[in-house]
């Protein structure tokens, strides 16, 4: 797998009726972005005709990030972990890539940067920290489609009285669009 493919791997419902979108805001809940999860699931990306699938095994703790990619059969694609300080990409050949963020880091690994520093707030139903955005809510007032940076992320639930989405769809609509869509089979 290339470069490519690992950094957009990394960044890598039905009809209800929908509240209208909240207004614009660049406001967020700091304590509700910081708290810890683990999520694992399936993830598959496509920009024109290159696309990836793949598992995945998240694991965030207050501003650190630690993603482990495997293939559909297991075996280790990378390991993405950093933070503030720092960010890096380690391969199972050894090899390893770091940057001062992600943005820095999946654009010169892709030449197209990459939301994975929003995707540990957009995987839980939340904006982003630092630019504006629209939320529409479904009749639950659960998140169902969020607007932010050029990106739409589409929310999807497995129950009726869920709370964390089981299904995310996000789209990139600017001059190189790109799909991410992740399965989230567990949630810790």
């Amino acid at each position: 797998m290339t470069a490519g493919g690992i950094a957009l791997a990394a960044a890598l419902a039905g009809c209800a009726s929908l509240s209208p979108p909240a207004p614009e805001s660049d406001s967020v809940d700091r304590a509700a972005l910081a708290a810890p999860f683990i999520a694992e699931g399936r993830l598959s990306a496509r920009r024109g005709n290159d696309g990836v699938a793949g598992q995945f095994s998240w694991r965030h703790e207050s501003a650190h990030d630690t993603i482990d990619l495997t293939s559909p059969l297991g075996q280790t694609i990378a390991r993405l972990d950093g933070d503030a300080g720092g960010v890096k990409i380690e391969r199972p050949d050894g090899r390893v890539d770091v940057a001062q963020d992600w943005d820095t880091l999946t654009a010169r690994s892709l030449g197209l940067t990459l939301p994975v520093g929003g995707l540990s707030a957009w995987l839980r139903g939340f904006p982003r920290e630092g630019s504006r955005y629209t939320f529409e809510r479904d009749e639950r007032n659960r998140p169902s489609l969020l607007r932010q940076d050029g990106w739409e992320v589409t929310y999807a639930y497995a129950e009726p009285d869920a709370t964390h989405a089981t299904r995310l769809t996000l789209r990139y609509s600017g001059a190189d669009p790109i799909e991410v869509r992740i399965v989230v089979d567990r949630w810790e």
